[in-house]
């Protein structure tokens, strides 16, 4: 449970897709002019990475990995498919991006003209592909960790585009000096709050102290050789008076 825990906070907060490892900044910067449209992409992120990290992690697992088709038998073992990631990926992603378009289009349709041609876009969004990459290379090691992964880093992108549409909602009737006007002060927003997202870091490294069993061994051992560089100082003095004396 809590490295379930761990894993959703640090996916929202510390290892953010936009803020952490900017990935996704073309959607974040072109559809976060209005809050409504930015929580329609930002809810359609959630649920294409929700749904793509563990089907994705299913393939890598029993089909793409070095020796995962030993299932199909011992002959299949020495077969890696690892070539076909992206391909498969992609076609994982797409396929999830066009059901997510087909549904908002039938449900609505005042959202998907908002959304215009960044909804489709979501398939080629670096985010998603990056959700289900960062899944293959930390090596995850179950399905319920992979769903805990892709959900958690799409509420984190989720988080980032209505963040930043509010604020500019807001500093819309603001008055910015006109050479930050428009991206400019937009960038520099996105700066602070990568910030602010990364000073939760600490609140995931726990008690550096160790143990107090960890203690107790530590402070025998230093006793224990303290006692024997004293031992060996006497020593010395000893063998050193002894040379004296003959």
């Amino acid at each position: 449970m809590l490295e379930h825990l761990e894993l959703f906070f640090r996916s929202i907060f510390v290892d953010n897709m936009v803020f952490a490892v900017f990935l996704g900044m073309c959607s974040y910067l072109a559809v976060s002019k209005k809050v409504s449209t930015a929580v329609g992409l930002g809810a359609a992120v959630i649920f294409v990475l929700g749904v793509t990290v563990p089907l994705n992690w299913l393939l890598d697992k029993y089909l793409l990995q070095d020796g995962a088709l030993v299932w199909l038998g011992p002959e299949y073992a020495d077969y890696d498919l690892s070539f076909l990631s992206f391909i498969l990926f992609i076609a994982t992603i797409a396929t999830m991006v066009q059901l997510v378009e087909i549904v908002v289009e039938k449900f609505s349709p005042s959202l998907y003209n908002s959304l215009g041609i960044f909804l489709p876009l979501i398939a080629v969004n670096c985010a998603i592909l990056g959700g289900s990459l960062f899944m293959q290379t930390r090596e995850i090691p179950n399905i319920g960790l992979a769903l805990n992964y892709g959900i958690s880093s799409g509420i984190g992108w989720f988080l980032a585009i209505l963040a930043i549409a509010a604020i500019r909602e807001k500093i819309r009737y603001s008055n910015v000096p006109a050479p930050l006007r428009g991206l400019g002060i937009t960038f520099i927003i996105t700066g602070l709050m990568g910030i602010g997202f990364q000073s939760f870091g600490g609140m995931l490294t726990g008690d550096n102290e160790p143990p107090e069993e960890t203690q107790n061994t530590t402070v025998k051992a230093k006793e224990e050789k303290e006692i024997k560089k004293e031992i060996e100082d006497k020593e010395k003095a000893v063998s050193y008076n002894e040379a004296i004396n003959k």
